[in-house]
């Protein structure tokens, strides 16, 4: 292969680009650092601005006073108990709509497309959507947040496009061979689709994990608050009646208390983005072409 020579110019450009990537990062993720940091560090070195790469001294006072009120560890177990099944009932209505829709022979195929690119464009509003989930009996329950807003019509088009573009010959010599339309999505649709589920599996999970503004809506009990909602309440609206945070009764300084929690919350996630995050580019793009 053919190379050529690097120009002063080239180098120049590239030295350009690296410093101006390098200042994009370090303004991006210095913010959650600090936090970070400001989560085991003195209030007194907050206050007067002393917290800059590292405190001078190292207080976990913070994280056992989170640990220690009853209501964070079960904001965080509702939070991960709505992300956990929320994601695979969203993953499931997504993949098995996707793959009935994807089916030119399914009678009545493009009036039940309409019908789902019409939910992108409009919905019943908040108040009807209130009444309808009130009359159902979800108040004050975790499945308000889940069954809702379990499918999204954006990720099934594109998932259903995806599933369109695969051979139709791989279904065609799956049924020859006496495979089910379960065997056939089971055993060769998924494993050809990882990108794209991997990708849209995160977005559901980060989603459900961050949702607060159903749960501010429709649940009146603290029992059932996820994460986000907790951390709004001390965060937005500065809560530390007793039902909350108190600094006298749990023993660590409010701010302090904050910055852990946003590292309480972001934590999981920041977990597991790198694992998927592979499958980005291609997921993203993927099925998005053909309609």
């Amino acid at each position: 292969m053919r190379s050529f020579k690097r120009t002063k110019g080239d180098f120049v450009f590239d030295s350009i680009n690296y410093m101006l990537m390098l200042g994009i990062i370090v303004v991006t993720l210095y913010p959650f650092y600090y936090v970070l940091v400001a989560s085991f560090a003195p209030i007194s070195q907050i206050i007067s601005g002393k917290v800059l790469l590292w405190p001078a001294s190292v207080s976990l006072q913070a994280y056992r006073t989170v640990l220690n009120n009853p209501l964070i560890p079960r904001s965080y177990y509702n939070t991960i108990f709505i992300t956990c099944f929320g994601t695979l009932f969203s993953m499931t209505l997504t993949v098995i709509g996707a793959y009935v829709l994807s089916k030119k022979y399914l009678p009545g195929r493009p009036q039940l497309t309409f019908m789902v690119v019409f939910t992108m464009l409009f919905n019943g509003g908040l108040i009807p959507t209130f009444l309808t989930v009130k009359a159902l009996g979800f108040g004050n329950t975790l499945w308000v947040l889940i069954i809702p807003s379990g499918l999204s019509a954006f990720y099934l088009v594109v998932m259903r496009n995806f599933f369109a573009e695969l051979p139709s010959s791989l279904e065609e010599s799956a049924s020859i061979d006496g495979a089910s339309q379960l065997t056939i999505l089971l055993r060769i649709y998924l494993p050809l689709s990882l990108p794209v589920l991997a990708t849209f599996f995160l977005f559901y999970a980060v989603g459900y994990w961050n949702a607060f503004f159903n749960a501010i809506i429709y649940l009146s009990d603290y029992h059932y608050w996820p994460v986000p909602v907790v951390l709004r309440e001390a965060l937005v609206m500065g809560r530390t009646d007793n039902m909350f945070i108190r600094d006298d009764e749990f023993g660590a300084p409010l701010e302090n208390v904050k910055m852990a929690l946003i590292i309480i919350a972001v934590f999981p996630i920041l977990c597991v983005y790198p694992f998927l995050q592979k499958y980005f580019v291609k997921g993203l793009l993927v099925g998005a072409l053909k309609g």
